[in-house]
């Protein structure tokens, strides 16, 4: 009999629900597509099988730059919820958040020059594909 894919947990692990990172070829794309012009968002087909869609919007609220890591960390919002809005009398225009250049870094992350002049973020295949799979377990449970 084979154990080979098998983790025990302790009780506290198992309570929390969190799952482990996803790794091999569950975290590296088959095909990357990026509407930029459309603004339709990015679509990554991954080599598991899996594929993944995220908006702009979501995109650019779940920055991996560490001050965005860090920002969402004080508030407690999780990666891709966006920033709550000011409570001002009169709310100014806000231009939907765009890529003005999308670049590839390596063969391991790709980067965002937002419209808003933020452009520090690597958005890594690793942190993509497990953040879609945290977002897909949400979505799942709330039945949307």
């Amino acid at each position: 009999m084979s154990h080979e894919g098998i983790r025990f947990v302790g009780a506290e692990e198992a309570e929390s629900g969190e799952q482990p990172k996803l790794t091999g070829d569950a975290i590296l794309p088959a095909k990357v597509r990026v509407d930029k012009s459309g603004g339709s968002g990015v679509v990554i087909e991954w080599k598991d099988g899996h594929t993944s869609s995220w908006n702009f919007a979501w995109l650019r609220a779940a920055c991996p730059c560490a001050m965005c890591h860090e920002e969402r960390g004080k508030e407690g919002r999780e990666p891709g919820v966006a920033k709550p809005k000011s409570a001002s009398l009169l709310p100014m225009y806000e231009a939907p958040p765009r890529p003005v250049e999308v670049t590839p870094v390596g063969k391991y992350a790709i980067r965002f020059k937002w419209n808003d002049g933020h452009e520090t973020g690597l958005y890594s295949w690793d942190y993509l594909r497990n953040v879609c799979d945290v977002e897909a377990k949400k979505q799942g449970a709330s039945g949307s």
